[in-house]
């Protein structure tokens, strides 16, 4: 006997990644039950090593969809909540089954076809999730990129860099990308940075660090009590803090800004110094400690042109002589590590010395 369209039954589905370097999907919730996890032979096999042999179990009851948990390891959560008994999930709901995070999808049983869903909407609904419990975990990994004496090829320093510890949103590009939709710029900055500093502070011989900032941060409040708890925190440990160019803009806050820091016993550096439409008169009106040249002024410098040498030798001439350091960004080969020290060049940094890595 044929089953009438309006006799079927809905269609379940999670949109999502089984494994980390994999692109969403919508795979259909087509057993009943529906069990979920790490090991062979399951429904549904979730390639992370935070999911449990035996992880969940999903299944439909009088058309609704339920979820529970096997008594995982590290928790199935459903929109950030772990769940402890079995719970009734609704078309939108994001579930997480450990790491792992899937968006709950229904067929209608009156349609034809899934319907278009973009898959970057469905990235982007994931990572912002994904972003939430971030923040509320604190799950980022610190990273630290050397920045060397070019005379004596010997550290000085580290920049502190930042890593996500959740699926979609391991780089820096991708959580600040997720903290611009929800307007969380500010809060993800200063969570980087007193990660940064917290684990940066117990490095071998008590390294200065580069920490970083967000260009919304000079607009608001909050940036100097955030600067003041980091030095609470973070002792007598040596703290550069850098703006870039572009959020150099009314130098009577820069200098205010500046004696704040001396206070805290701070210093201060411009970075990517070249990359905006920032003139050096107007930076050094709050004359910085360090000035980062950008990357696009030291790529391939070795065998530029003579013009371009020129000028940067002429930047290089003027900061030096304001009693300001100058630190090349993104050295690559020993003949760009050269011709910077040739123009004088004071500190640099770059893969050619040494990636960012964690502690």
């Amino acid at each position: 006997m044929r089953v009438s369209a309006t006799t079927k039954p809905d269609v379940w589905f999670l949109s999502g990644a089984t494994r980390g370097e994999e692109d969403v999907r919508h795979i259909p919730i087509d057993e009943n039950p529906y069990v979920i996890g790490r090991r062979a032979g399951v429904a549904m096999t979730l390639h992370f090593p935070t999911v449990s042999g035996h992880h969940a179990s999903l299944w439909v009851e009088n058309g609704e969809l339920f979820v529970k948990d096997l008594q995982s390891t590290n928790g199935t959560y459903v929109n950030g909540t772990r769940i402890d008994r079995p719970t009734p999930l609704n078309e939108e709901d994001l579930v997480h089954f450990a790491e792992a995070p899937f968006r709950i999808r229904r067929q209608s049983a009156s349609s034809h076809t899934m319907g278009t869903i973009a898959e970057n909407v469905c990235d982007q609904a994931l990572a912002l999730v994904q972003f939430d419990r971030l923040m509320d975990q604190r799950l980022v990994v610190p990273h630290f990129q050397s920045i060397l004496d070019l005379r004596t090829r010997k550290s000085v320093g580290f920049e502190v860099l930042g890593r996500g510890r959740v699926f979609g949103l391991e780089s820096v590009g991708a959580m600040f990308q997720a903290a611009e939709q929800l307007n969380l710029e500010v809060e993800l900055s200063r969570l980087l940075r007193w990660e940064g500093v917290r684990v940066g502070r117990d490095l071998p011989d008590r390294p200065t660090l580069y920490v970083n900032t967000h260009p919304k941060e000079m607009a608001g409040e909050g940036l100097i009590d955030s600067l003041g708890n980091l030095r609470d925190m973070a002792g007598n440990t040596s703290i550069v803090l850098e703006i870039h160019e572009a959020s150099v803009t009314e130098p009577a806050m820069m200098q205010k800004l500046h004696a704040r820091l001396k206070d805290l016993g701070m210093q201060l550096a411009y970075d990517d110094f070249g990359a905006g439409q920032a003139r050096l008169a107007e930076l050094i009106e709050a004359r910085p400690e360090f000035v980062k040249f950008d990357i696009s002024l030291i790529r391939g410098i070795d065998s530029a042109d003579p013009h371009r040498v020129q000028m940067l030798s002429t930047l290089v001439r003027m900061v030096r002589d304001l009693d300001i350091q100058a630190l090349a960004e993104g050295i690559e080969t020993a003949e760009e590590a050269q011709a910077c020290q040739d123009l004088g060049f004071d500190l640099a940094q770059g893969f050619y010395f040494g990636r960012p890595a964690p502690a």
